[in-house]
């Protein structure tokens, strides 16, 4: 079985390349284009919608909405010149 957390990583190196190598048809570019500011609105909305997935219970729309959030989070990283690497770090000195 792969290690799906794993995958965080691929799905960082794809967004970093995207940032600056992808066609202009691609979502990822769109939102760099778009701007930190946009970027992080997308941010807020997936976290009310993930917020409100939960309330409702629907575990599946739950799961859906996590995962845009996470995508969004990543690409506001990327947009801010940090990693995951980064907000692992600062969590693991929050826990000692």
């Amino acid at each position: 079985m792969s290690n799906n957390i794993a995958f965080l990583d691929e799905l960082e190196a794809v967004i970093r390349s995207r940032r600056t190598t992808a066609t202009s048809n691609s979502y990822t570019r769109t939102l760099f284009e778009r701007g930190t500011a946009f970027i992080a609105q997308k941010v807020g909305e997936e976290g009310v919608e993930l917020a409100i997935a939960a309330v409702q219970g629907d575990k599946t729309r739950t799961v859906a909405e996590a995962a845009d959030l996470v995508y969004h989070l990543l690409v506001l990283l990327e947009a801010s010149d940090l990693t995951l690497a980064d907000v692992a770090k600062e969590l693991a000195n929050r826990h000692r």
